[in-house]
């Protein structure tokens, strides 16, 4: 847990959210851009309540999304974008790369709980390491998912659910927005709470993928526990999901509001190079013997001076001619945890394609095949 609902300071902001409309238009140029994701979709229904009862997850998340977004949509100067507008599946990493190319401003997604208890009520997650089992058992739920991707190995760098240690660098690397994420996630909880009555699980932090992936203030809501009698029929319900959809729309309009008087470098934090280092020197080892991995920046038949402002001030990039294209790498380890967190680096810079490459003597090879080969 981080900490319980900042009262006083959310009341303000909540107060204030009826003041949006001038605030919101007084940058014509930029939008603010909100990224809604609804959990699960497709093949992957998520949780589905108690045997018998008919509930899925995807279906009630995608309902509350729709509703959140629609009222969105109809405020001037915010752009509201879906990761999924129908019954869908979607990739984890294509969640969050859907907001990282929009250069989105929020990134909240929307969830329903489930366990094996009669647990009921509402709580809102924004990254970080684990600070209890139960929060572990939250977030190793959600990132499951990843088994039902073809080639998740490679996709997502060896990423283990049941033992996420990679995300420590991860973690750090994204501090600088984890004040946004909070005050966001208290709105939320405050909304629901104290507007619909609902039980307080809190603000936490925990270790999801589709946060950690993220390179701007974000949120998971789950909003509920369908496995909960009461609460599972309240949220399967066309009142239930109007009413969670309203309270969360109307938490995310007070947080755009509250930035109308901050700055530009509280509303667009930038991680430093220095952030880098502490980030890759907390983060786990994990050493791959003979190879090499490289942060491909991109492929162009020009011939770039590999130096820092040709690549929006990444220093050490290097160049190779391969075929009739130029390429050029950021990065040179043995340590597949290190290449990671330049990885995310390299995209939060300004590559969002930017993606992990390997090689042995010179000789490059499949990164899967790569990870496989340790594993065996």
């Amino acid at each position: 847990m981080i900490t319980k609902l900042i009262s006083s300071f959310v009341l303000i902001i909540s107060i204030s959210f009826f003041n949006f409309t001038a605030s919101a238009a007084e940058n014509p140029i930029k939008p603010f851009v909100v990224v809604l994701d609804a959990g699960h979709g497709g093949h992957d229904h998520g949780n589905k309540g108690k045997p018998g009862s008919g509930y899925k997850e995807s279906d009630i998340s995608l309902n509350i999304v729709l509703k959140v977004g629609s009222e969105l949509e109809k405020l001037p100067n915010v752009r509201v974008i879906y990761t999924r507008k129908t019954d869908v599946f979607v990739e984890l990493r294509e969640r969050a790369a859907i907001a990282n190319r929009a250069d989105a401003d929020l990134f909240v997604s929307v969830h329903c709980n489930a366990h094996h208890s009669d647990a009921y009520g509402a709580e809102t997650f924004v990254l970080g390491l684990h600070k209890s089992q139960a929060n572990f058992e939250v977030a190793k739920k959600e990132n499951e998912v990843i088994y039902l991707e073809e080639n998740y190995e490679e996709k997502y760098g060896g990423f283990d659910p049941n033992a996420p240690e990679s995300l420590i660098g991860m973690v750090l690397m994204q501090e600088e927005y984890l004040d946004q994420s909070i005050l966001l996630a208290s709105l939320v909880q405050n909304n629901i709470i104290n507007n619909l009555k609902r039980k307080d699980r809190s603000v936490k932090q925990a270790g999801f993928w589709v946060l950690h992936n993220t390179y701007m203030p974000s949120v998971l809501i789950e909003t509920g526990f369908l496995t909960n009698k009461v609460e599972g029929a309240y949220l399967n319900s066309a009142k239930g999901q109007t009413e969670m959809a309203r309270e969360i729309g109307n938490a995310i309009k007070s947080y755009i509001n509250s930035l109308s008087i901050s700055d530009d470098k509280i509303k667009h934090p930038e991680v430093k190079e220095l952030e880098v280092e502490k980030a890759i020197e907390t983060t786990k080892e994990d050493i791959f013997e003979g190879i090499t991995f490289k942060v491909q920046l991109a492929a162009t038949s020009k011939k770039l001076d590999p130096r820092p402002n040709n690549f929006k001030g990444l220093k050490d990039v290097e160049r190779d001619k391969e075929g009739g294209l130029f390429k050029f790498y950021y990065g040179n380890t043995s340590d597949y945890n290190k290449i990671q967190v330049m990885k995310t680096f390299a995209q939060q810079k300004g590559f969002p394609s930017a993606y992990i490459v390997a090689f042995k003597k010179g000789k490059k090879l499949n990164v899967s095949e790569v990870l496989k080969s340790k594993a065996n």
